[in-house]
């Protein structure tokens, strides 16, 4: 696939690929679902040809989602949720601002201070919008300090709300002895601030169930992204795009993927 000609070498039209795909991340269905719909109006699609089609454009969905994002705020909300894989439990960080917008995500086959330092500098990567940066592996995004351009983001970020897992306090501390994270960002560890992204656990959680769990790290990362992209649509991150306008939402999909509407 590349940027250029997404479907290129398609049997299907652009349309019905991208619209199943969309309606599998955005919707709490199953892929043996979405066969049966096309079927009712006329198109005969496999599910396992609708399951090629998310992991091929799940993850290119999020990229070209990411530059059309508004900005966070400087209080976040830090949190982890769980995600089975091949029936082993696996671990979703994930980070909203105080208003609810999702920042940064990682899943991790770990939740010790060392995976949520991780996905700490995986976050301010994200919010430092630095290109070289956002090309690293995770490995060396672990390693490596943010940019010039990430002062501002780490200046400018004045609380980090996380619940009482004592990961996240070490995580922190070697984040600012490394001056990586500023000192004056101050950690509360009090369970009740959290309530909002833990509710916003749920949407993940409702789409994930139907599957009944995921086979491979590598396939759940890839819809995880599809699922991240199409809730943070849904939640009115995208400029010009009204939370809770479906049709707007659906529009902007469409144009990411070059279709006309």
């Amino acid at each position: 696939m590349t940027t250029q000609a997404p479907f290129k070498w398609s049997h299907f039209e652009a349309e019905i690929i991208v619209l199943c795909v969309r309606w599998y991340l955005r919707y709490a269905l199953s892929y043996r679902d979405l066969e049966e719909i096309m079927q009712e109006r006329g198109l005969h699609v496999d599910h396992t040809t609708i399951y090629r089609w998310v992991q091929s454009y799940a993850p290119e969905l999020e990229r070209r989602c990411r530059p059309h994002l508004k900005a966070c705020n400087d209080s976040w909300k830090v949190d982890e949720t769980y995600i089975k894989i091949k029936k082993v439990w696996l671990y979703l960080y994930r980070a909203v601002d105080s208003e609810g917008n999702t920042v940064e995500f990682l899943l991790s086959p770990t939740r010790d201070a060392e995976a949520a330092q991780r996905f700490f500098v995986k976050v301010l990567g994200s919010s430092a919008r630095t290109a070289p940066y956002a090309g690293l592996t995770e490995a060396k995004q672990a390693q490596t300090p943010l940019l010039s351009d990430g002062h501002t983001s780490r200046r400018d970020l004045r609380v980090i709300n996380v619940d009482k897992n004592a990961a996240y306090p070490k995580a922190i501390a070697n984040l600012k002895a490394s001056g990586i994270l500023s000192s004056s960002v101050e950690l509360r560890q009090v369970k009740y601030l959290n309530n909002l992204i833990e509710q916003d656990h749920r949407f993940i959680k409702r789409l994930v169930k139907p599957g009944m769990g995921f086979f491979s790290f590598e396939t759940a990362w890839r819809t995880l992204q599809g699922y991240e992209a199409m809730n943070m649509i849904r939640k009115g991150q995208v400029q010009g795009v009204r939370k809770g306008h479906s049709t707007h939402q659906a529009a902007f999909v469409a144009e990411l993927f070059g279709i006309a509407v």
